[in-house]
């Protein structure tokens, strides 16, 4: 039995705080874990820089109201779910993730929370799991399962190692360099060549 994991934003969804920075002309908030590879060193330094600009979580939902999924992921997306099981496994949360996951028609994920303040605020970030994405690998691989996980980011990279096989799509340069040892996928065509040939 296979199972299929991959990350949600830079692979189905644009980055969502890259989003919110354009909209917000906020310049800090365009880091992301293609960026930063400690995650709560990240998510820290997002909670300041919203604090100092008074933005609340209605802020960043209004944002993502008007985002679409990547063009071709819907149809890539469908066209996995009806040959494999597949898991998306995000570092996003659950409170920004809703709509998004409407407009892919409900995938299974697993993905985080935040604190929200009386006021609206986000107040805190509460991890599901640390290293939450290469634990699933491995509980998935202890039922037995062959993994095949893809993913773009620095923290992608620990699922990408502990699955039985893992694979970038479409990583920044920086991402590609430091693993070297990761074989790399460009667009959605290469995607499904790469799962074809794991799978079938």
């Amino acid at each position: 039995m296979n199972i299929i994991c991959s990350d949600l934003e830079g692979v189905f969804i644009p980055e969502i705080w890259i989003n919110v920075a354009k909209k917000t002309g906020i310049e800090d908030l365009k880091l992301t874990t293609r960026d930063i590879s400690d995650y709560d060193v990240l998510m820290q330094k997002r909670l300041s820089v919203m604090a100092a600009h008074g933005l609340k979580l209605k802020d960043i939902t209004d944002v993502i109201a008007t985002m679409d999924p990547i063009e071709g992921a819907f149809e890539t997306l469908n066209w996995i779910r009806e040959k494999y099981q597949i898991i998306i496994l995000s570092d996003t949360f659950e409170e920004f993730a809703r709509p998004l996951m409407k407009k892919l028609n409900y995938p299974a994920l697993l993905c985080h929370s935040l604190t929200i303040a009386p006021d609206g605020s986000i107040s805190d970030y509460n991890l599901r799991q640390a290293s939450q994405k290469k634990k699933a690998i491995q509980a998935f691989k202890s039922l037995n399962y062959r993994t095949i996980a893809f993913g773009d980011s620095y923290n992608d990279t620990a699922m990408l190692k502990a699955a039985d096989h893992g694979f970038l799509f479409c990583p920044p340069d920086n991402v590609i360099k430091e693993f070297p040892e990761l074989a790399v996928t460009r667009n959605y065509d290469e995607l499904k060549a790469k799962l074809t040939e794991l799978l079938e």
